[in-house]
């Protein structure tokens, strides 16, 4: 009698190499970002070294090294006002990739992105307002935060109204309602800036309309940072339900997710989000629209890797964009929606080149 040893099971699909692969790449992303944001905190008219910031950043937050060798010009540029900086456009940059990709799920559009909702614009009309009507005072940074964030919610609770007339909301009707929302607060603010007689104002409301993190500060780096890493959270959460909603309705439903309630709830989320960092930073294009698809290239469609993984490349894409913005025409500062909007078209075109065998 012959014993016959059993043949280990065959993971046929590769779970475990499948698990390493996307490890390495968030490992990777992650250490890209750090070095980025170190080298984007020292670049600027005023060069520091990578060395210099690290230690600057490490006495302010971990009181190492104890001597201080740098000249209290660089300590006030590097964490007063680059630090701040650098990390909102982190911030905003994670937001916003995040954003297009559950967008691009729930709506189920290739190029779904944050403005195709409405909030960028109805934000983009609260801050013409304060800007273009408030008074010294009322025009501080936390009143022009406030508005632009007021205005996004206000787009937004139009936006469940117009998707859910005559019917359950569907992809169809967000896709539609943000469309037309965000046609009708554009118009909104194009004639706030016609209506207004002051040209400060307007170059000041044309400038937000294209982006900037020129208004960072440590309080809104705090109050930012929290409601993303809060918002990413709760999208990471929520990820086994998208893969069921990419694939179908039916499928979702199959699962035990309500698709409707499930799209209610992302874009409650979305919503949330893309008003707080729209708010601080203006309204910056291609970002929500790109980043989800190079991620998909890296790590696949799965939401529990793509979260992730876009929210490391937007952060690096905004920061290294913020670096060009600030330094092209130094002193000047050019606006950050064109940096992304110059490197953002091509890459979009490489991207469609990818896809050409791809049925609509």
């Amino acid at each position: 009698m012959t014993t016959t040893l059993a043949t280990p099971p065959v993971d046929d699909l590769d779970h475990a190499e499948k698990r390493w692969t996307t490890m390495a790449w968030i490992a990777g992303f992650t250490l890209a970002l750090a070095v980025t944001i170190v080298v984007a905190t020292g670049s600027g008219p005023v060069s520091v070294p990578p060395s210099t910031v690290a230690r600057i950043v490490g006495h302010h937050l971990l009181g190492w090294p104890g001597v201080v060798d740098w000249t209290r010009a660089e300590d006030s540029i590097v964490w007063q006002v680059r630090t701040p900086r650098v990390l909102l456009g982190a911030s905003v940059g994670a937001a916003l990739a995040v954003s297009g990709v559950v967008l691009q799920t729930i709506i189920r559009n290739a190029l779904a992105d944050p403005h195709i909702l409405g909030v960028t614009s109805g934000a983009s009309t609260g801050a013409a307002v304060c800007l273009l009507f408030g008074s010294t005072v009322s025009a501080s940074a936390a009143a022009l935060t406030s508005s632009a964030f007021l205005g996004a919610m206000i787009a937004t609770a139009l936006l469940f109204v117009v998707a859910r007339i005559n019917g359950r909301m569907t992809s169809l009707r967000l896709l539609l309602g943000g469309v037309t929302i965000g046609y009708i607060f554009s118009a909104a603010t194009s004639f706030l800036i016609f209506a207004s007689d002051s040209p400060e104002g307007a170059r000041a409301v044309l400038f937000w309309l294209l982006g900037s993190l020129s208004s960072a500060a440590w309080s809104s780096v705090a109050v930012t940072t929290t409601v993303v890493f809060a918002f990413l959270g709760a999208l990471f959460v929520m990820g086994t339900r998208f893969d069921a909603l990419s694939v179908g309705d039916d499928t979702a439903l199959t699962l035990g997710f309500s698709p409707v309630r499930l799209r209610v709830g992302a874009l409650g989320i979305v919503a949330l989000g893309v008003g707080a960092v729209v708010a601080v930073s203006g309204a910056i294009g291609f970002v929500g629209l790109i980043i989800p698809h190079v991620a998909r290239l890296c790590v696949g469609s799965t939401h529990r890797k793509l979260i992730p993984v876009s929210a490391l490349i937007g952060a690096i894409f905004l920061v290294a964009a913020d670096v060009v913005a600030r330094t092209a025409f130094a002193p000047r500062e050019l606006p950050l929606g064109i940096v992304t909007a110059v490197v953002g078209a091509p890459l979009l075109l490489v991207l469609i080149r990818r896809m050409r065998g791809v049925d609509a």
